[in-house]
């Protein structure tokens, strides 16, 4: 008589794949930012498993991710690629995500899973920070010079001061989003989907109506602050 073969699991690489287009995509319908985020976490971890494991990401296992694999990737981005803890705290973030998700999946690395996610966040302490007065801002503003470049960026520093918005959000802006007639205001699409609408000042409205003037060609969906291309700028990423 034969003896019962032993169930198996679905293997590290599906449950990576399973994660990103079943779980995060189908089911949580994440942003696309946060699945780049995710995505950003998991392949640094990866490449930093092969590097201490000798191990590819194809034939790495769940049983790999102990304690002390994570806290030593963890340490890694702190002092060799000098991320700060808030960073560090982000990656782990997304390995605990998808830890929790294989939980789900593979019941019988529950016990290695559980050990993985008793890795803490790390604290720190928040700086207190320091604010321009009205006077130093416009300074900072300044007046706009002559070319197009100069133009376009001294809206985008008048935009973020009025909204108080994230620099994501203002270079997201189309031209259809800001409404100069009535009750001045510009609709912002944020983090997560979320959508507020923020007066503007009238002086906003009279710099934004000068670039409109200035730059005839910009349409209703096209973005109020695009680059030389007349595609939306990217942030800078740190």
């Amino acid at each position: 008589m034969r003896e019962p073969s032993t169930p198996k699991g679905p293997t590290f690489a599906a449950l990576v794949q399973l994660f990103f287009t079943e779980y995060l995509v189908a089911q949580r319908a994440v942003s696309p930012r946060t699945v780049a985020c995710y995505r950003d976490g998991l392949m640094l971890f990866l490449a930093f498993a092969q590097r201490r494991l000798g191990k590819t990401p194809t034939t790495l296992r769940l049983a790999d991710i102990d304690p002390d694999l994570i806290l030593a990737f963890l340490d890694d981005l702190e002092h060799k690629r000098h991320n700060s803890v808030r960073s560090r705290n982000l990656r782990l973030t997304a390995l605990r995500a998808f830890l929790k998700f294989a939980a789900r999946r593979d019941v019988l690395s529950l016990h290695v899973i559980e050990r993985a996610l008793s890795v803490p966040m790390k604290r720190f302490e928040r700086p207190m920070l320091d604010f321009l007065s009205r006077e130093e801002m416009l300074a900072v503003l300044g007046q706009p010079g002559q070319s197009w470049t100069s133009q376009r960026d001294h809206l985008l520093l008048a935009m973020l001061y009025n909204t108080g918005a994230r620099v994501s959000e203002i270079i997201g802006v189309r031209v259809a989003d800001v409404v100069l007639d009535g009750a001045a205001c510009v609709h912002l699409h944020g983090k997560g989907r979320k959508q507020r609408v923020v007066p503007l000042w009238k002086t906003t409205v009279r710099e934004t109506r000068r670039w409109l003037r200035s730059n005839t060609s910009l349409r209703s969906e096209a973005i109020l602050l695009p680059n030389r291309n007349g595609q939306r700028m990217t942030p800078i990423k740190r």
